[in-house]
């Protein structure tokens, strides 16, 4: 699975051997067992805006928030930050976007939550370096363990199908 590339060969056979015995759906369920109740643009918008008020109050403005039932199918991605340059006038403004998949509106509150950290962070930093990831531990000290939890997520929605309804 192109999920685990990045880790190490221990967590990619540990994680092997639970798609095996078909132990992911009871390793997230023991972990993580309600969806959230951001299921509308505008929670998660204010959900959003929380988070960056929080952490970014200083950052550029948000200009729209929103789930896209087309995301993970079109980009292959699970969230993005788009930043828009226009010209109006004699000047140059800039929108910030962030649409998250749809497929985070039935998820644990954790799990969006990371999805939010990391497109917040691309609003301070465009690139995955090190002041980014820095950023989303920031925002969320656990960060990198539910980006991984995320990706068994999204193992066993692709092997097994969905969890958390």
């Amino acid at each position: 699975m192109n999920y685990f590339l990045s880790y190490s060969h221990d967590i990619q056979n540990h994680i092997n051997q639970m798609i095996d015995n078909k132990l992911l759906e009871k390793y997230l369920l023991s972990k993580y067992n309600n969806s959230h109740q951001f299921n509308s643009d505008k929670s998660l918008r204010n959900y959003v805006m929380t988070l960056k008020n929080q952490y970014l109050k200083k950052s550029a403005p948000i200009s729209k928030v929103c789930f896209d039932d087309k995301l993970h199918v079109v980009k292959n991605a699970l969230g993005t930050h788009t930043f828009i340059s226009r010209i109006q006038g004699s000047k140059l403004k800039s929108k910030n976007e962030i649409r998250i998949s749809a497929m985070f509106k039935k998820v644990p509150e954790e799990f969006l939550e990371m999805i939010v950290v990391h497109e917040l962070a691309h609003v301070k930093e465009k690139d995955h370096n090190k002041a980014f990831y820095k950023l989303c531990q920031h925002m969320m000290p656990n960060y990198h363990q539910l980006e991984l939890d995320v990706r068994i997520y999204m193992a066993q929605l692709e092997l097994f199908g969905e969890i958390y309804h």
